[in-house]
């Protein structure tokens, strides 16, 4: 991409749409943070986020601050039949997901579920985020313990109050039973592919609204999967 960082990409297509999509990138809403917050247990913590194709809320998580990894995957549904073309039909019960591993020294759950509901997604919109329809499209919070469901309730309940959306929020919380990780192939692919007009039109504006919505918690590299040290 001749150098060109994908946040600078993004802020020069974010006006883009898909040709014949009929969709344009979403749009990001400032939000208040959390009230509540979870408190820290652990050097390091864990938290899944469904919100769409997940190439962008990987994404969008990469260049969070404090984000240590952020890994496309599946939740929601059996370890039989999380892989791309089972989940695909809408019938295994999965919604495409992001495992994010995070510093809570540096960002909490709380700061994580303000850029998940402002920039990463809309939550308003029942099993589809821009032309991607389906349940495994839904938005959804699967949650690893009880603060984890507190902060993430509560939360809801308060953006609901503030009318901060033209539309109530529509995001499932519920336990996370397990979490499978994604084909090779879609790792990192907003960055691996940042020409491509799916990523350029959906997925590049959306770390542009991070970086101006929330330049606090931006970061211009992104931390990358295939970077991480192997187990």
């Amino acid at each position: 991409m001749n150098r060109m960082s994908i946040a600078a990409a993004a802020l020069a297509i974010a006006s883009w749409s898909l040709p014949g999509s009929g969709f344009a990138a979403e749009k990001a809403v400032k939000l208040p943070p959390p009230a509540q917050d979870a408190p820290a247990t652990a050097a390091t913590e864990t938290a899944v986020f469904a919100g769409g194709c997940f190439w962008g809320v990987q994404a969008v998580f990469q260049h969070t601050r404090g984000v240590l990894n952020a890994v496309s995957g599946y939740a929601g549904g059996d370890q039989r039949t999380a892989r791309y073309d089972a989940v695909g039909t809408g019938r295994t019960g999965h919604a495409e997901s992001v495992q994010v591993t995070y510093d809570p020294k540096q960002v909490s759950f709380g700061t994580l579920l303000q850029v998940y509901f402002s920039v990463a997604h809309d939550p308003t919109t029942l099993n589809r985020q821009g032309p991607d329809v389906g349940p495994q499209y839904r938005s959804a919070v699967f949650y690893r313990n009880a603060d984890q469901k507190r902060v993430t309730e509560t939360y809801i309940a308060q953006l609901d109050a503030a009318r901060v959306y033209p539309a109530k929020i529509v995001t499932e919380v519920r336990p996370l039973t397990g979490f499978f990780t994604a084909e090779a192939y879609h790792q990192d692919y907003a960055t691996l592919h940042p020409g491509s007009p799916y990523i350029a039109t959906y997925d590049l504006p959306k770390i542009a609204n991070l970086k101006s919505v929330l330049p606090h918690l931006y970061r211009e590299q992104p931390v990358l999967v295939s970077t991480q040290p192997k187990a």
